[in-house]
């Protein structure tokens, strides 16, 4: 009796290991997501440069949060986020009353990807962004991170960057996550230089942040890349993906990679 019952013992911890596993796969939380019929494989070849995983791990992204992505543009992030998270992925793209065909396409292929895949997409709710009209769809005190790649430099061509950072603040819940990814220029670098070159320097998107009302939390170097001097004919858009310089220095560009990033977290005061 003694033998059968620890047999049953250890039969019953072993199929409650493999149901725990099995619910933590399905969570979507710490996975690679690179491998995924899910993934489309040119996002999935860029993750050498932009490391998502460690970056969502780095702004404490869990399965249960509410969180909004500012501009998914094409979806790369969208494809991560709406695979670890359960709760609600608020996707807040271009204005749909845009004048701007660039940003009317975009929207309209981002809604075609979410459309053909509702069983990945199924938490996304579509949102709208505009800083030009100061908009932010998604309710006040509503969400437990805004993340936010790659786009600082937009908003300060247009001079609405500290503008942006107060939307971010209002939507989030007390205590919510700001995450920023932004091309990071050199320490001292001036406004007109960084808003044509696309790189902007790591001490202006605090001072940004910290004016809206944000704490910085902790910054990482997960997204550092020291061979960018960031420096470049055409600024960031010189490198890749977009490769502006055609075939002059192409190798050396594409030795480069994408650019060198700031990864900062922030934090909405009180709980």
């Amino acid at each position: 009796m003694k033998l059968a019952t620890k047999t049953l013992l250890l039969v019953a911890s072993f199929l409650l290991m493999t149901v725990q596993a099995n619910a933590g796969h399905h969570s979507g939380a710490g996975e690679s997501h690179t491998e995924s019929a899910d993934r489309n494989p040119d996002n999935a070849a860029r993750d050498q440069y932009r490391n998502p995983i460690k970056t969502l791990d780095f702004f404490g992204i869990k399965p249960d949060m509410s969180v909004v992505e500012i501009t998914p543009g094409g979806g790369w992030y969208t494809e991560i986020l709406a695979h670890r998270l359960k709760g609600t992925l608020y996707a807040a793209h271009y204005n749909p009353e845009s004048t701007r065909a660039y940003y009317l396409n975009s929207l309209v292929k981002f809604k075609e990807m979410v459309a053909a895949n509702p069983t990945l997409y199924g938490n996304v709710e579509m949102h709208t962004f505009d800083a030009n009209a100061q908009l932010l769809t998604t309710d006040d005190n509503s969400a437990d991170a805004v993340l936010t790649f790659r786009n600082v430099h937009n908003w300060m061509k247009s001079k609405n960057d500290g503008r942006s950072f107060e939307l971010f603040f209002k939507t989030l819940k007390p205590g919510g996550v700001l995450g920023v990814v932004e091309h990071r220029a050199a320490p001292g670098t001036d406004h007109a230089t960084m808003i044509k070159s696309g790189y902007v320097t790591q001490e202006y998107v605090i001072a940004l942040a910290e004016s809206a009302g944000f704490v910085l939390e902790a910054s990482s170097e997960v997204n550092a890349n020291p061979a960018d001097t960031a420096d470049h004919p055409k600024g960031v858009w010189s490198l890749l993906p977009n490769m502006a310089m055609g075939d002059v220095d192409r190798d050396r560009y594409l030795a480069i990679g994408e650019s060198d990033r700031m990864t900062l977290r922030f934090r909405k005061p009180g709980q």
